[in-house]
């Protein structure tokens, strides 16, 4: 039995992290993965493929239809979806191989196959071939991610009804494209197809898609998305989806009963969000608790109710997203090797990589209003911004929640071009308790779109220059 100061169970974004922080501080550490290659979903079959794809697309788009107005003077764009394909998988190849490279450099024992603790302290891992081994850890991380939620009979086939897997992979245009679920994957995956020429349809069961975001900018991002193409059917739900050859024919009523209708398509994406991955450990024979959702209860530390069994990531509660579980991986490895480290959840940023984008940090209007907390607002347009008024990204706004009495930032809200990357500098202000003030009296360069969250912070206090 080869003995190990720490095992970590999955090499997505939150278990390498955890892996090589652990190993910088020395530790002995294994790590098992059941796929052949590292990254997780996030890397080989999410974050990173749709992302190359969305970035792909939205090049064929502006040639298809912006560079006229650029005085560029192109042929009619044609699309080769192979090879729009092989520049995606390149992409993921890069950075999973980055993976391997950073475990060899930090000296990391890695085990390819499935995962079964059999207590505190030992883990057995069989092999595509069948072959058991027996790795004994002082400490045990799970940090096997999530998968696709399924639809009680729906079957997937990856083909005709697929999931986010499937949808990165087409091997042609969809004619029809209809989406179950109007969360992040569905749109951002419905973005790129929609760009290449599909006709897409969003069916979401709730009054609004991306449920639980700030309200004023998920109407101007639903909007936004119709200007694109996007069909909506809110307030639905599917009732059964009839497979006809080829093509499909998908059953709709409203959620409460009435409005029955049927859409015909070549492809339907279930994208209803994701489960926790925990099937197959051995969880349950050793003791270990989940909650009502199937998620792994932990305390503070990371610990489950096993002592020297740990969980971080999609498994355990909060939002599933790459960058909480790398931030979970780190903290936790820290921890471990003594350190008083922490995740900060209430700055946590999340972001939904369309045109435009959509990113957000901090705590939504309706949620204030909800418990009562008095704040104030400010509001300012990508249309008044120089930069985007003159690279075709005059749309969307930053918006920003303050504390009434003290100015603390508690919400920044941003639609628009780069929306991606401007949200970290609101994230820096926001760990460090700054308020609305603090941002407004920094000085952005022109002309740039970090003027916008600027011109915003000045509104807070109604005296924003350029609107």
């Amino acid at each position: 039995m080869t003995g190990f100061d720490i095992a970590v169970i999955g090499a997505g974004p939150g278990g390498y992290v955890c892996a090589i922080r652990a190993a910088q501080l020395g530790m002995k550490v294994a790590v098992i993965e059941k796929r052949a290659v590292y990254g997780g979903t996030c890397l080989n079959v999410g974050c990173i493929p749709s992302k190359a794809l969305l970035h792909a697309s939205e090049k064929f788009h502006e040639a298809a239809s912006q560079f006229a107005e650029l005085g560029i003077k192109t042929s009619p764009p044609q699309l080769d979806l192979k090879a729009m394909m092989a520049f995606k998988d390149k992409g993921v190849k890069g950075n999973t191989d980055g993976v391997a490279y950073l475990f060899k450099k930090n000296k990391i024992e890695a085990f390819h196959g499935a995962a079964t603790i059999r207590g505190a302290g030992r883990v057995d891992v069989r092999d595509a071939k069948g072959e058991t081994r027996a790795l004994s850890a002082k400490k045990i991380v799970i940090a096997t991610g999530s998968q696709s939620a399924a639809l009680p009979g729906l079957e997937v086939d990856e083909r005709l009804i697929v999931s986010s897997t499937g949808a990165l992979a087409l091997d042609r245009v969809p004619e029809h494209l209809v989406i179950i679920g109007g969360g992040v994957i569905g749109l951002e995956l419905g973005s790129v197809w929609r760009r290449l020429g599909a006709k897409v349809t969003v069916i979401e069961c709730m009054a609004q898609i991306l449920p639980g975001m700030d309200e004023a900018l998920v109407r101007q991002f639903q909007r936004s998305l119709k200007r694109r193409g996007f069909n909506f059917m809110l307030a639905s739900k599917v009732v059964g989806v009839e497979r006809l050859g080829d093509q499909a024919r998908v059953l709709v009523e409203g959620v409460s009963g009435d409005k029955r209708s049927q859409l015909e398509c070549d492809a339907v994406l279930l994208a209803i969000g994701r489960t926790p991955y925990t099937s197959g450990l051995g969880l349950e024979e050793i003791g270990v608790r989940l909650d009502s959702r199937g998620r792994i209860d932990v305390d503070v530390h990371y610990q489950s109710s096993v002592q020297g069994v740990y969980a971080i990531g999609d498994v355990i509660r909060g939002p599933m997203l790459a960058h909480k579980a790398e931030d979970e991986g780190m903290v936790l490895a820290e921890q471990l090797a003594g350190q008083k480290s922490h995740v900060n959840y209430a700055v946590i940023p999340s972001i939904i990589y369309t045109n435009p984008e959509v990113a957000t940090v901090g705590r939504p209007e309706q949620s204030l209003k909800q418990e009562g907390v008095a704040y104030k607002s400010g509001s300012f347009p990508f249309t008044a911004n120089g930069r985007a008024r003159v690279s075709q990204g005059a749309e969307g706004f930053v918006r920003i929640l303050a504390d009434a009495q003290t100015d603390r930032v508690l919400g920044v809200h941003i639609i628009g071009p780069n929306a991606s990357e401007m949200i970290g500098a609101a994230a820096v202000l926001m760990e460090f308790g700054g308020a609305a003030e603090d941002l407004a009296r920094t000085c952005c360069a022109h002309p740039t779109l970090s003027e916008a969250l600027k011109e915003a912070a000045l509104a807070v206090a109604g005296r924003a220059v350029h609107m």
